[in-house]
């Protein structure tokens, strides 16, 4: 079966509506390398782009900020480069935002995020058709 044309521009501009109550993740295994993305680090990046803070970010993702470090040195590990910059406190209250590189490392994955669903679409739907309304959850959700 040979697998449905995407339009890759319309998939990268927009934002498709999710499909209900079914979710898509995303993690890619960079090799050799042994480095990962995936939507924690991602949901990571979008906290500190949203909350200019990685104390913040940290604890919107319910997450120690140690943790939160390290994850950000293993993404400039595995992106050759600074991925967040980060302002000392003193007067000006300090703060962390996105490098351009870390913006590009945000829109890439989403454009992909896009271009998955798009051509599982129709399978996501059939199975989701298939699932029992009552099935127990898999794990809690985060809130």
């Amino acid at each position: 079966m040979l697998a449905p044309k995407l339009d890759w521009a319309a998939a990268t501009r927009h934002r498709f509506p999710p499909i209900p109550m079914t979710k898509l993740f995303i993690r890619i295994d960079f090799e050799p390398s042994g480095s990962a993305l995936g939507p924690g680090m991602i949901q990571l990046l979008e906290a500190i782009k949203e909350q200019g803070s990685i104390r913040r970010a940290a604890a919107a993702q319910n997450m120690s900020y140690r943790k939160a470090w390290l994850l950000i040195q293993q993404l400039q590990k595995t992106f050759n480069g600074p991925v967040v910059w980060a302002e000392a406190g003193g007067y000006t209250g300090g703060g962390t935002g996105l490098t351009e590189l870390g913006l590009d490392v945000l829109k890439h994955y989403h454009a992909l995020e896009n271009c998955a669903l798009v051509a599982a679409r129709a399978e996501i739907e059939a199975l989701a058709k298939m699932v029992r309304a009552d099935a127990p959850p898999r794990r809690a959700e985060r809130s």
